[in-house]
C-alpha cells in the first residue's frame, strides 16, 4: 500500500502518543475527525498499523541499562541466533542491518554485572561469531 504525506503524519502522531484522541489528531491535522478515522481504520485493515503497544518513559527505567549489541553471525546462521536471541527477555528489538555487522540488538538489563552476563551470553550463541556493545546513555527522541 503507498502511504500519502498525510498517512505519513499520522502515523508520526500516533508514534509519539498512540493514545491520541482523535480529535487531536484532527486538529494537528487539519482534517476532520471522520476523516482521521477512516484514515486510521484503512490503515489498521491493510496492514500499516499493526498494534500498539506502550513506551516506557526514560526516568521509569532509570536504574536499568540499556545498550545496542552489533552482532556479526556466522553464514547461514542467522535464522537459527534470531530464534535463540527471541528467547531473551532482555532483548527488546531485533534489527538486520547491512555493513560489517549482521544484526543489532537493543537490549535492557539490570546493571552492570547483567550487562555483562548477557553480553557473554549472546556471544555464546551458536553462530555469533562477534559482537560490539555501545551503552545508550540517553535517548533525544523517539518515535
Amino acid at each position: 500500500m503507498r502511504l500519502t504525506p498525510t498517512d505519513e503524519q499520522l502515523l508520526s502522531i500516533l508514534r509519539e502518543d498512540a493514545r491520541a484522541s482523535t480529535a487531536e489528531i484532527a486538529r494537528r491535522l487539519e482534517l476532520s475527525r471522520t476523516t482521521v478515522q477512516s484514515r486510521i481504520q484503512r490503515l489498521e485493515r491493510d496492514g500499516v498499523i499493526q498494534g500498539y503497544t506502550v513506551r516506557v518513559a526514560e526516568e521509569a527505567e532509570r536504574d536499568r541499562l540499556r545498550a545496542h549489541i552489533l552482532i556479526t553471525v556466522g553464514p547461514k546462521q542467522t535464522h537459527a541466533v534470531v530464534r535463540a536471541l527471541h528467547q531473551l527477555p532482555e532483548v527488546r528489538s531485533l534489527h538486520s542491518v547491512s555493513g560489517t555487522h549482521d544484526l543489532v540488538a537493543i537490549v535492557v538489563a539490570t546493571g552492570v554485572q547483567d550487562m555483562d552476563w548477557l553480553t557473554d551470553r549472546i556471544g555464546a550463541l551458536d553462530g555469533v561469531e562477534r559482537t560490539t556493545t555501545s551503552i545508550i546513555l540517553s535517548t533525544k527522541f523517539e518515535r
